[in-house]
């Protein structure tokens, strides 16, 4: 019998043995057709993924983005790939997972994970993803790093994360979770990282999360909102080495608790409502290198105690209620680089040694009350790019030492007191494209560039205005070859005006009035195309007005009065369709005053002080008899040509309207092609059966936008873009259209499908039930759009840039030609009409439209007669002053708090400036009209894109989209 279980011995270690070795044969062989049901869910995939062959199931450990442990797949890692499709459930049967890693790409749907245990790292950040995470996280329980950031996840925070005890990496930031911070988070006790961050969270911060006290990042700001103020118990996190609390609508004081995080290097507390003085207590954080606590209501003075910060690089506390001077241990900081302390109170000198740390790249210290002069030294340390003291009371000369400091790129100084002579050299320093000096009592000579270097100038914007400056203008100006606006007003300049000025080819603004000027006006200034505003009145000009004048394409305002011009007026320049408003009162001119084109909107006024000019406008008509026999005969024949023409192009359209019905009808449904930015439940063809006339929703200077619901009952609205067939050249407008595919935020309107053939482009959108904003405005709803809720959809479109769409598209290599999305005449900025570029300054301009809008209750355009815009029709009638705003706010409204519209008002003054170098970023207008967005009480907040307020009968709900991409 011993025998026997000898002999067996060996039998059943070869049983054991073959079983093993079954089992790890299924193992592997279940990893690789979970791979491959894995690739045949993604789509348009990457040619990397070319090594993953089905053909090969032995080869998939040495596939791309695989690494494999004893035949079993431990690591999964296709991050930034460029992929889309969907992530199949299947990769739940790759049970030895430690890693999972597909961020970075395009994936949609939903995802669904479980029984993997031992699944340490799960990365899906950045994708498109959607649902909830609803999982079921027991059989995840070995998790140490969870990142879901930038999805399109919508539910409340899952509860369920607060059984995962590793976890020590937690981001949930940049989705839709709602609701409010469950306290089981405070659980966590591992973690190191947590980012809820860009979210729709409200209620309260809870205690519990003070228990997480090996937290080294905290991340809790942008669009959540929350009741209440920071917890004084997050002065336990000792090990917080990063601190963002910023933009999610604190109050109350900041706790002195803070104190306590010695280790604490950034603290993010800005765009909040913040009030009392800054802790004392700040003091303690000598590891501070960060410290933003702009954009809040603090008050008091900059305490002694934060002398001990001696390691601070950025100190941001503008837009406050601070008092007191500024302290010198500030300028003391041996590693500042950045100080920002605009709109404030501050009174007393500026600190004279601020900037010998050689450190300092920027400075802002306008509107406050500062006195005295300014620091000798700012640009000790060569790399001094921003000096901003304007709108202040400060004296004495600009330092010389400015004027050798090379690495300047925007200067400020205007508003001030200052006297003595520009620098030499300072205008013409190499890198700057902005100087403001206007406003001030300068006086001396421009002098010539002494310095000319081999690289071009560039100098955008150069604003003198307003000073005591003499002597004739340096030819060396006209070497500005980007300078945009150029203001020398209000000056003592005498001499010609320079013939060079023509080679400005980028000049939109040039400003000369109130000098001295003589001899005549030069012609090569009609070379200047980009010219929208000419003002050369009260001078010493004569001569005829050269006409040239009339090459100016889009000029709009030209101011010529109170000269010696002499000679007629060219009758060309009453061809100019652009020019909105002209004033040749006060010279010398003589002759028949032409009455065509634009000169019969002009007043008399215009043309007052020209006793020799003659015209059925001014109360000195003409030869009669000359005049009546040359119009009875052309009368005649005009109106015989305009009847035949009437006819002619009546027929025209109604042959090209048949020819079009009839041509669509024919290109047959095998043409169209439909590109999917996520996947769709209906076809090309129930797309293009929503082309009928009697589904049109919105006509605009992109094409015609129609409503159509799929069989699936999915609602669309589809735009049929009118000069872009598939033949035309695009100038890469196909790569603007995956770009805009790709996009997915809470501001702006998804871009679905892109549908084309060789005659028409369709643009596939997500349907807005409640319609746009315009059609809130302008539209059957327009009553109940009250002004709270016009605030508020101000504040969530400005969210909306601030994700910066005009460089989204950039980046993503489409911004050769906006083409047909660049969106609706009256919305684009004056640069894209000579440019066809646009740049986050672009969006700030389209944005100031939008505020227009709001304000006036009026569209864009045609409300103000023949070529007159929003902008144009309110710039003429408030003349840029807030004192005069009361004249264009929508009389429709019963109630408008008075200054929370001219708030508004003067952000839009900013944002729609000409010279786009002029706008504010949309940091700056968030943080501007966060100013009052916070005391808006009457409207509630479904997600930060949809904007509800109610009535007495009705609620409406807007969807805030990126008017100037596309709008109707």
């Amino acid at each position: 019998m011993r025998y026997l279980q000898l002999k067996m011995a060996p039998f059943l270690v070869l049983i054991l043995l073959s079983t093993v070795c079954s089992s790890v044969s299924s193992s592997t062989n279940n990893d690789f057709h979970a791979l491959i049901t894995l690739k045949q869910g993604f789509e348009f995939t990457s040619p990397v993924l070319d090594t993953w062959d089905a053909t090969k199931p032995s080869s998939f450990c040495s596939w791309v983005g695989i690494k494999c442990h004893k035949g079993r797949v431990v690591s999964l890692e296709l991050s930034n790939m460029s992929l889309r499709g969907s992530v199949s459930p299947a990769v739940s049967s790759l049970d030895m997972l430690t890693e999972l890693s597909v961020d970075g790409n395009n994936f949609t749907g939903e995802i669904r994970l479980s029984n993997l245990s031992s699944l340490r790292i799960l990365r899906i950040s950045n994708n498109v993803l959607s649902g909830r995470l609803d999982w079921d996280y027991s059989t995840l329980e070995n998790l140490e790093v969870l990142d879901v950031y930038n999805n399109n996840f919508t539910s409340p925070l899952p509860l369920e994360i607060s059984s995962l005890k590793k976890l020590k990496y937690l981001d949930l930031g940049g989705n839709y979770f709602f609701g409010n911070i469950p306290r089981s988070y405070g659980s966590l006790i591992r973690l190191e990282y947590l980012s809820l961050a860009g979210n729709d969270l409200h209620g309260k911060i809870p205690n519990e999360l003070g228990h997480l006290t090996n937290l080294k990042e905290i991340y809790l700001g942008y669009y959540n909102e929350f009741d209440g103020g920071i917890p004084k118990v997050f002065g336990n996190l000792v090990n917080l080495v990063h601190m963002d609390l910023s933009s999610c609508g604190l109050d109350g004081p900041i706790p002195p608790q803070l104190g306590n995080l010695k280790l604490l290097n950034t603290l993010f507390l800005h765009i909040n409502a913040l009030s009392g003085p800054i802790p004392k207590h700040l003091g303690n954080l000598t590891n501070l290198v960060n410290l933003d606590l702009s954009a809040n209501a603090l008050s008091g003075e900059i305490p002694y105690e934060l002398i001990h910060l001696q390691k601070l690089k950025l100190l941001n506390l503008f837009m406050n209620k601070l008092h007191g001077s500024i302290p010198d241990f500030v300028a003391d900081y041996s590693s500042m680089e950045v100080l920002g302390l605009w709109m404030n109170n501050f009174t007393g000198i500026i600190p004279q040694n601020l900037g010998q740390n050689r450190r300092l790249k920027e400075v802002d210290l306008s509107t406050n009350k500062l006195t005295g002069t300014i620091p000798p030294d700012l640009c000790a340390s060569k790399q001094l790019t921003i000096l901003i003291l304007l709108h202040n009371f400060l004296f004495g000369s600009i330092p010389e030492g400015l004027g050798t400091c090379s690495t300047l790129v925007r200067v400020r100084l205007g508003d001030n007191y200052l006297n003595g002579s520009i620098p030499n050299g300072f205008i013409y320093l190499p890198q700057l494209n902005l100087v403001e000096l206007q406003n001030n009592y300068l006086s001396g000579t421009l002098s010539d560039n002494g310095n000319v270097s081999r690289s071009p100038s560039k100098m955008e914007q150069l604003n003198l205005s307003n000073n005591q400056l003499s002597g004739s203008l340096p030819t060396s100006l006209s070497n500005f070859s980007s300078l945009q606006i150029l203001q020398l007003d209000g000056n003592i300049f005498t001499g010609p005006i320079p013939s060079s000025f023509g080679e400005l080819q980028h000049l939109s603004k040039l400003d000369l009035k109130l000098n001295s000027f003589s001899s005549g006006i030069p012609a090569e200034i009609g070379n200047c195309f980009h010219m929208t505003y000419l003002d050369l009145s009260q001078n010493n000009l004569s001569g005829p007005i050269p006409t040239q004048v009339s090459s100016l394409r889009i000029l709009n305002y030209l101011n010529l009065s109170r000269n010696h011009l002499s000679e007629t007026i060219p009758k060309s320049i009453g061809s100019m369709k652009s020019l909105t408003t002209a004033d040749f009162s006060f010279n010398d001119l003589s002759g028949r005053l032409p009455e065509l084109g634009q000169f019969s909107f002009f007043n008399a006024s215009s043309f007052a002080g020209n006793p020799q000019l003659c015209g059925s406008l001014l109360n000195n008509p003409c030869n009669v008899t000359e005049i009546t026999s040359e119009a009875g005969t052309s009368h005649t024949n005009f109106k015989l040509i305009f009847a035949l023409g009437l006819l002619l192009c009546s027929l025209v359209f109604a042959v090209a309207a048949m020819f079009k019905a009839w041509s669509f009808k024919k290109s047959g449904s095998h043409s169209w092609k439909m590109t999917a930015f996520q996947k769709l439940d209906f076809t090309v063809f129930d797309v293009v059966e929503c082309i009928k006339d009697g589904n049109v929703i919105g006509k605009g200077g992109a094409g015609t936008v129609y409503h159509g619901k799929m069989p699936n009952g999915v609602e669309i609205a589809v735009k049929k873009l009118v000069g872009f067939g598939a033949n035309s050249h695009d100038h890469g407008f196909k790569a603007e259209i995956r770009t805009l595919g790709n996009i997915r935020h809470r501001n702006i309107v998804k871009l679905l499908a892109f549908c084309t053939n060789k005659d028409m482009n369709l643009l596939v959108y997500e349907y807005m039930r409640n319609g746009s904003l315009g059609e809130a405005l302008h539209g059957k709803k327009s009553g109940i759009l009250g002004w709270h809720l016009r605030y508020k959809v101000a504040v969530e479109a400005a969210k909306g840039l601030y994700f910066g769409l005009a460089k989204y598209l950039i980046d993503g290599g489409a911004s050769e030609s906006m083409s047909a999305i660049a969106g609706s005449y009256g919305y684009i900025a004056p640069e894209y009409a000579y440019t066809l570029r646009v740049d986050e300054k672009s969006d700030v301009y389209s944005f100031g439209v939008v505020l227009l809008e709001l304000i006036t209750g009026r569209r864009p355009v045609g409300d103000f007669g023949d070529g007159v815009d929003i902008v144009q029709w309110v710039k003429i009638t408030t003349n840029f002053r807030k004192e005069e705003a009361n004249q264009i706010f929508d009389k429709r409204l019963t109630t408008v708090p008075q200054e929370e519209a001219k708030h508004l008002f003067f952000i839009s003054m900013l944002c729609i400036q000409d010279n786009s170098i002029e706008r504010p970023t949309m940091r700056e207008v968030v943080q501007m009209l966060s100013e009052f967005s916070r005391h808006i009480p009457d409207y509630r907040t479904l997600s930060s894109s949809v904007v509800c307020q109610k009535s007495e009968n009705d609620e409406v709900c807007i969807k805030v989209q990126q008017n100037s991409l596309i709008s109707v």
